[in-house]
């Protein structure tokens, strides 16, 4: 946060990101200093479409008013004036969809894991054998969140919507939409439609036109930092902002966040540690996906680069259900004595060896992109000993096992691409303590980085914005002047080979929980569309 007086608030220019994230919408104002100064925010729900399984709608209408009131709100706190915000961005959740009428109205719009084209993925596959496989090569998606098996669900089931469409885009290009007017969209957001080339960063509308989609949907597209267009006198009046204010092409949460956690050189990596673990490594754009189809490839907001990710499905989620249904004494504890129950936890967990007594939590897979699904939920290798099998051990367990996971699809990513790193930007709410750094580093043996920055993705929409404006040159120089680093982390490398083990027996023991889904006595954490 800065640490500027009120008085030097009104000398001051700012920069803001709309951030539409999968819980909530955020509005984050930055200084060109790249202090946070003020955030407005508000949670929403994705509701399903009646009667359509697996649906998430997104609702434009009320979700724009929801942005207006954060946008309100962040420059209320600010206490700075409209003419003051220089210009702004947005990014949000990735694969969400929007349908456009001729008009530039919105017609129908998804969140990013709406998985209603099941069915749709199936008959892709079925009436087009390998093009999966081919279109991965292209552009380093999968079918299973890609915008054509949703594309064809509204062509067979919501005709008379698909008859009206004349553009499609990302969710927050939706949002610079309705601030300025013009649809476009960037090459980091757009690339997870799947319709789109990580070489030439362009929309490949003949990917569509080969399964029976419109070619004519895709937009202009645009770079992170490019300035669209100005803030529209609706716009305007909805926002409370000027009229002549910049709108500047933003970028995906992660690719915009990694930026904001300084990844920006070729070979760099990160782990965000959310309620997704995400492992995010920049390469080359000139390289190929993988063969096995294992690996999402998205391309980045740096020009020429692409990043290799890996998904670890719920590891916040899984910590948060785990605190929730076990450890209420430790929760009644963090109320009194206002530290953070997930402290109070490592610091049980701190005593507990390494290994945790054997105990191998089964929750996510290692990224398998092609054939995404995970095995049922437990914990293996329990015993009734209570000295060794307690909340302690099982929570300490967890974090190891998000760490593994984290290993291993890093390691996917430096077979096929060739780029490692000797260190790890470790960022998200799993940075925070002191444990769970220390077994990344010990599991990965990589020194763990961790930046001062806890806002990274609006931070990665500051910088775009400060480029759109001319403040810097391009992203990487807005990276190099705004990141700082509050501490650093070193592995210990008498623990890696032990580590070395563990992943290895999980693995076996993994493949094992899968055949059980196989054979349907246990029951899928989840499953990729088309499974």
């Amino acid at each position: 946060m800065s640490n500027y007086s009120m008085s030097n608030y009104a000398m001051s220019n700012y920069v803001m990101t709309i951030d539409a994230g999968t819980g909530s919408g955020r509005a984050v104002i930055f200084d060109l200093e790249g202090n946070e100064i003020a955030i407005g925010q508000q949670e929403w729900s994705h509701h399903s479409e009646e009667n359509v399984p697996n649906s998430m709608n997104f609702d434009c209408q009320a979700n724009w008013q929801l942005i207006c009131g954060c946008i309100k709100s962040a420059m209320d706190k600010a206490g700075i004036k409209a003419e003051q915000l220089k210009a702004i961005t947005a990014s949000s959740m990735r694969e969400g969809i929007v349908l456009y009428d001729s008009n530039g109205k919105e017609l129908w719009a998804v969140a990013n894991v709406d998985v209603r084209a099941d069915q749709q993925v199936r008959e892709l596959n079925q009436q087009f054998p390998g093009i999966e496989a081919e279109f991965y090569q292209q552009s380093g998606q999968t079918f299973a969140l890609g915008a054509l098996p949703r594309l064809l669900w509204v062509k067979q089931h919501r005709p008379e919507i698909y008859a009206k469409a004349e553009k499609v885009s990302m969710i927050s290009d939706w949002v610079l939409a309705r601030l300025s007017g013009e649809i476009a969209s960037d090459p980091s957001n757009g690339g997870t439609s799947g319709v789109f080339s990580l070489q030439s960063r362009q929309w490949q509308p003949e990917m569509a036109e080969k399964v029976g989609i419109n070619p004519n949907l895709f937009p202009a597209t645009m770079e992170p930092g490019q300035v669209l267009g100005n803030l529209t006198s609706e716009a305007a009046t909805d926002t409370g902002l000027k009229t002549a204010t910049p709108v500047i092409m933003g970028a995906g949460d992660v690719q915009l966040g990694a930026a904001g956690l300084g990844v920006v050189e070729l070979g760099q990596a990160a782990v965000l540690g959310g309620t997704f673990w995400q492992q995010v490594v920049n390469i080359d754009a000139t390289t190929a996906p993988p063969k096995d189809m294992g690996i999402r490839v998205n391309p980045h907001v740096v020009p020429g680069q692409s990043q290799a990710e890996g998904i670890t499905f719920f590891s916040g989620l899984t910590m948060r259900w785990f605190r929730d249904a076990f450890c209420a004494e430790e929760v009644a504890l963090a109320k009194q004595t206002g530290v953070d129950a997930y402290r109070l936890l490592e610091d049980q967990a701190s005593q507990v060896p390494v290994g945790s007594h054997g105990i191998m939590p089964i929750f996510s897979d290692a990224m398998k992109y092609g054939r995404w699904y995970h095995a049922s939920p437990s914990f293996l290798n329990l015993s009734i000993d209570p000295s060794a099998c307690n909340k302690a051990s099982m929570f300490r367990s967890l974090q190891e096992n998000a760490c593994i996971v984290s290993a291993i699809n890093l390691e996917a990513i430096s077979q096929f691409s060739g780029y490692s790193s000797d260190s790890l930007v470790f960022a998200g709410g799993a940075s925070k303590g002191i444990l769970w750094p220390q077994i990344l580093a010990d599991v990965t043996g990589k020194q763990i980085r961790i930046p001062t920055v806890k806002e990274a993705t609006a931070l990665g929409g500051a910088m775009a914005a400060a480029v759109g404006i001319g403040h810097f040159s391009d992203i990487r120089e807005a990276a190099k002047q705004w990141v700082s680093w509050e501490r650093t982390v070193e592995p210990n490398p008498q623990l890696f080979t032990p580590y070395q083990e563990i992943k290895e027996r999980w693995q076996q023991l993994y493949q094992r929980q899968l055949q059980l889904v196989d054979e349907g006595l246990t029951t899928s954490m989840w499953k990729a569309p088309g499974l």
